[in-house]
């Protein structure tokens, strides 16, 4: 049996962060499972460093693009190193063989007649890489995904029949796990159900890309870079060279962030359809990160140093929380009072107290020995209840979903500690009940073993503590024999360390403290007549509901007091349910120029603050429609 995961290929504009830190600890964890179960797994992870931003990039720094992305890449890779994670190879699109790859795969789909030269004329966001039709902008000129204003691009192109896979992707859709979770297979679904259009797939404004194949005799192109980056899922298992690693290419998980789904999920099937090869299993794609209700920004300070973090609570706390803070799919908050709380509660006080408890009852009853001998008979409603908990753990796993994993994890060690405090073994022995109690400390160490086998995916060192001092060793005949089968074990336990130990207080400094000043930007000045300008009237919200497609915009009609009423668009989605706004009157800013958002018009911008959560704004009391606010 072989698996093949993998995470995105990291965008060398940047130094890892939080979000990048997330996505290859859970890639690693499912790595850790697999091979755990006995496939033959093979990790992949790396760097993406070609395209425009790139090179732009490295000019502003004074270097060529291949020095500046040797910079950025080495600190992936060291980072990944330093975390211990466990990947097969790190791949960098500058690779030769990777170059290879993807002329091979460009001409294979040119000759077959899905790539054909055409013009391009439109909008392209050079941070997101991406090329946005006029109706998807906001106010003409501005991404819908990043918010940076876009650059009108004309220039030849060849493009991807794009539009040509529609029907066969939404039949792909149709399969069960390809995208996971459902919610956003349901997005890529409503994507493609309105339409697609043929897909621009090389630049010649710019050099820094890889060529295309010499037999097409264009000089001047380079490729999109996300056909280059998306093609080195499988460039690192050989295709189209030696093929070496392409049997692992039959299960394929990939791991990605929310906002690159629409290019995993629609773009790069439709890419392996035209090489004729197996599609993935599975896409998973997770949310993003805020810190303390706030999104993370350079300019306040805010942003999540993962390094920072292990580097201050430990590694395998660090892998602990963020697998266990957020169901798998949304978005997350850290903060450091959660992360304590975590250590403290569970990490703390129900694992790693269960283990000291069990090494001290197991020295005082029975000289350090475990025997499970009378465990099934005494307590065997626990262990099918602990059973029941493990299967779902798996079962949850095996959807990526993180959370539930480690939740149904816990609830066996809730059983352990409840049954601790419900039998009490010391006043067993008191009553001459010995096998009682010793089976009583038996069954909760075989609930701890359990759970050590089961965590090793998310928590290798810490599992590797709990199975030394039980002393028995984590592999797959282990995880066979009392995961699946449900066996039980005897064990000589020792001595040994607290797992975690409490903490009081917050281990990093915070921005704005003394520790970390950082100055705050100043917002800009405006005169009065600047003011002025701006028209803020108050209406009445008459409709409001979802935009089918996005899960982030309202469709209003409000009542400004004007002959008809006004349709706005605002992103709000997420805050709001629109049924509780109707009737309800908010300030809009009335003269904001039009514009298309989404494909629907929007006259006017619904006013609001925000501080962590949102709250519209409106007047202490009813007025009248259209009032002026000044």
């Amino acid at each position: 049996m072989k698996k093949f995961i993998t995470t995105p290929i990291y965008y060398v504009n940047d130094v890892p962060h939080i979000g990048h830190a997330y996505t290859t600890i859970i890639a690693d964890t499912m790595a850790r499972y697999y091979r755990l179960r006995g496939f033959d797994t093979y990790f992949l992870t790396g760097t993406d460093e070609h395209g425009q931003k790139i090179e732009e990039a490295a000019k502003s720094r004074g270097k060529n693009p291949k020095e500046y992305a040797d910079e950025v890449s080495a600190k992936f890779k060291n980072l990944w190193d330093e975390f211990e994670i466990s990947y097969d190879h790190f791949i960098r699109t500058t690779d030769d063989y990777h170059k290879i790859t993807a002329q091979n795969a460009f001409l294979k789909m040119y000759e077959k007649g899905d790539i054909y030269k055409g013009e391009y004329e439109g909008n392209y966001c050079v941070s997101c890489e991406s090329f946005f039709p006029q109706n998807q902008l906001v106010d003409d000129e501005f991404c819908p995904d990043c918010g940076k204003k876009t650059r009108i691009v004309k220039e030849e192109s060849y493009f991807f029949k794009l539009s040509s896979y529609q029907d066969k992707l939404l039949k792909w859709y149709e399969s069960d796990k390809c995208i996971l979770p459902k919610g956003k297979k349901n997005e890529v679904v409503s994507f493609v159900k309105g339409g697609l259009k043929d897909l621009s797939i090389t630049r010649t404004s710019f050099e820094w890309g890889i060529k295309l194949p010499a037999k097409l005799n264009e000089p001047k192109h380079v490729m999109y870079v996300w056909l280059d980056a998306l093609v080195n899922y499988i460039s690192a298992l050989g295709y189209s060279r030696d093929n070496a690693k392409m049997d692992y290419w039959n299960d394929t998980l990939h791991l990605v962030g929310k906002d690159i789904l629409r290019f995993h999920a629609v773009y790069w099937p439709a890419f392996l359809m035209s090489l004729e090869l197996p599609l993935p299993t599975s896409i998973a794609a997770h949310g993003w990160w805020t810190r303390d209700g706030k999104k993370m920004s350079k300019s306040i300070g805010n942003v999540v140093n993962p390094k920072e973090v292990a580097d201050a609570y430990g590694l395998e706390a660090f892998r602990y929380f963020l697998l266990r803070e957020v169901p798998f799919g949304q978005d997350g908050d850290f903060s450091q009072r959660a992360l304590i709380d975590r250590i403290n509660s569970e990490l703390s006080n129900d694992l790693g107290n269960l283990l000291s408890r069990i090494v001290g009852m197991s020295s005082k009853y029975s000289n350090y020995e475990i025997n499970k001998e009378n465990v099934a008979k005494f307590y065997s409603a626990e262990l099918e209840e602990a059973k029941s908990h493990i299967n779902s753990s798996l079962e949850a796993l095996n959807e990526v979903a993180t959370n539930r994993y480690l939740e149904e994890i816990w609830k066996v060690l809730n059983i352990a500690n409840a049954s601790i405090a419900k039998y009490e073994p010391w006043n067993l022995i008191k009553e001459g009940k010995t096998d009682e109690a010793n089976a009583l400390v038996a069954l909760v160490a075989n609930l701890l073993a359990k759970v050590a086998v089961i965590l090793s995916p998310a928590m290798p060192k810490t599992s590797a503590k709990i199975a030394g001092t039980l002393g028995f060793s984590i592999d797959t005949n282990l995880f066979n024999k009392i995961v699946l089968e449900s066996k039980l074990l005897s064990f000589k336990s020792q001595a040994t360390e607290p797992l975690f130990t409490k903490i009081e207080s917050e281990l990093m400094a915070v921005p704005g403290t003394k520790e970390e000043i950082k100055e705050e930007p100043k917002d800009p000045e405006i005169k009065i007549d600047d003011f002025k300008k701006c028209v803020i009237k108050v209406g009445t919200i008459l409709e409001c509901s979802n935009i089918e497609g996005s899960d982030k915009l309202l469709k209003f009609k409000i009542d400004l007091g004007e002959a008809n009423p006004r349709q706005i668009i605002s992103g709000i989605a997420k805050y709001y349910d629109p049924q509780t706004l109707v009737g309800k009157q908010v300030c809009v800013l009335a003269n904001l120029k039009p514009a298309k958002i989404f494909k629907h018009l929007s006259e006017g911008m619904i006013l609001s603050g925000e501080d962590g959560s949102l709250t519209l704004l409106s007047t202490m009391a009813p007025v009248k429609n259209g009032a002026i606010v000044g």
